[in-house]
């Protein structure tokens, strides 16, 4: 199945089965905005208590915080986004479609290596084991041109963005004949830099309304609030304070489902260190996040990191965990050392001394930044996407399966009396109560039991309790396990232990 056949899947196989819906779709929906749906919301709240768990729970000197999605507008102004939060923006004048001028660049180095990694993997097949990928990348010569092709363009991009010098970044559109991906031509208009935020009113009358942003990002509030958390928690350097929340960009190009919308919602945590030890803390959290990713169990050759070459007005360090969704590698998780840019911004717009008093060193210091951003919907939708799986059985029959890591599965088990009769709804119900105290449990007597593990097979349901008659006579019921599709007797009493071993949430925070 090719990359677009398997999106479409995808976005379809979301809809069908209850877990992302267009937002207000009777009315022909909203662009880039949707809802989730009752599976949906379950599978995205276990994705943030895994987070939350692993990030907090796990760690002794981090914190975790909500902060208000309105912040004073000065904030803003501080943090720079007022002035300077922008993306180049390109139209077609053909298709009328407007693109954002980077990702255009991106795609295309993008493409390149694609085809670079294709002709490595041909010639791996070719030599066997004695191949090395890495001198036939730096030997051949069509695979180096198409490295050194990408690796070109993206640098050449970052120096002219990083200039301001939008010509350039037209002029490299131009050149490397990049098409719009609709109508197919390369008449584009010029580059303009386009302002993401959103902006609002408070007030009781139009008149006396001030006006308010919603939040682009939620580090800010965590910035804002550094000193109250510093003191009311007694914290020491190093320490961090998580926080999770919505956030809102006036997207130019928001598509490919919900990788980009405008609204869609963080997990940010920010790291407080001493200045001279923000690198060593910035590879230190590069590798535990990536540790975080995998410990979900999703193939490592779906991750890769991609370094910055434009780094951001505060960062003197930045790298981004890609994921390899349906579309391509595309940023999941940014990590950033933001240096002490945003705490003493915030010294100087507010006239508050936001320093930290280190014991050890005697002497009073704005702390040095390193960040750890991730978005919650676009998690979603790499474990969704990579664990969505069309498999043929030894009978001939095909089957849907969500391969979900159990312990975020929506619903953990279902229970399913063999008929509706004779007893076995009233037991089911009662195993029902039993274990809904600890998991996401659901009852399920419609259609033949067949249609019901397919059905449950299709929503990621890890395991599946068949009630029948010889339940009645020895108190044991079926367990089918998701991924094997095997069947064991089990006795009831032994029903809580046996799913916990595989579907507490400790199982994946001990990895």
């Amino acid at each position: 199945m090719n990359q677009d056949d398997l999106f479409k899947k995808v976005i379809s196989h979301a809809k069908e089965y209850g877990f992302v819906f267009p937002s207000s779709e009777i009315y022909d929906g909203l662009s880039a905005v949707y809802d989730y749906g009752q599976n949906g919301v379950e599978l995205k709240k276990n994705i943030r208590d895994y987070w939350w768990k692993s990030m907090v729970q796990m760690h002794e000197n981090i914190v975790g915080l909500d902060a208000a999605i309105f912040m004073h507008p000065k904030t803003w102004d501080a943090s720079g986004h007022t002035s300077a939060f922008n993306d180049p923006l390109i139209d077609n004048k053909d298709s009328k479609k407007r693109y954002r001028a980077d990702v255009l660049i991106e795609d295309y180095a993008e493409k390149l290596r694609q085809k670079a990694a294709k002709e490595i993997e041909k010639a791996a097949k070719r030599f066997g084991e004695t191949f090395d990928a890495k001198i036939y990348a730096e030997t051949n010569p069509r695979v180096k041109n198409y490295l050194d092709e990408a690796e070109e363009s993206v640098q050449r991009l970052a120096r002219s963005l990083n200039a301001e010098d939008l010509d350039d970044v037209k002029a490299l559109i131009e050149e490397k004949g990049i098409v719009c991906p609709v109508s197919g031509s390369k008449n584009w208009t010029e580059v303009r830099q386009f302002n993401l935020m959103f902006s609002t009113q408070m007030g009781s009358t139009a008149e006396g309304a001030s006006k308010l942003y919603l939040r682009p990002e939620t580090a800010q509030g965590i910035f804002v609030n550094f000193l109250n958390v510093q003191k009311t928690g007694r914290m020491k350097i190093p320490f961090g304070i998580a926080q999770t929340g919505k956030a809102f960009r006036n997207e130019i190009v928001a598509r490919q489902f919900i990788f980009r919308m405008r609204e869609f919602e963080q997990m940010e945590m920010q790291f407080f260190v001493r200045p001279g030890e923000e690198l060593k803390w910035y590879e230190y959290w590069k590798e535990k996040r990536l540790a975080w990713h995998k410990s979900l169990g999703i193939d490592e050759s779906y991750y890769r990191f991609h370094d910055h070459e434009k780094l951001a007005h505060y960062a003197n360090a930045a790298s981004d965990i890609e994921f390899n969704f349906p579309f391509g590698f595309k940023e999941l998780e940014g990590i950033h050392s933001r240096t002490d840019f945003d705490l003493k911004a915030h010294e100087e717009h507010s006239g508050k001394k936001l320093q930290f008093f280190d014991p050890d060193l005697g002497e009073n210091y704005a702390p040095y930044v390193v960040e750890t951003s991730i978005g919650l919907d676009r998690m979603f939708l790499a474990l969704f996407s990579s664990s969505y799986r069309e498999e043929i059985l030894e009978d001939g029959s095909e089957r849907i399966v969500l391969k979900l890591p159990m312990p975020l599965a929506p619903i953990k088990s279902a229970i399913l009396p063999l008929v509706k009769k004779d007893g076995l709804p009233e037991i089911s119900r009662e195993i029902l109560s039993e274990l809904q105290l600890e998991y996401s449990v659901q009852y399920d007597e419609k259609d033949a039991i067949g249609k019901r593990y397919r059905r449950h097979d299709a929503i990621g349901t890890p395991f599946c309790i068949t009630v029948d008659f010889q339940t009645k006579e020895d108190g044991t019921v079926t367990l089918r396990n998701r991924d094997t599709m095997q069947q064991e007797r089990i006795k009831r009493e032994d029903l809580a232990s046996e799913l916990a071993k595989h579907l507490n949430m400790s199982n994946l925070l001990k990895k």
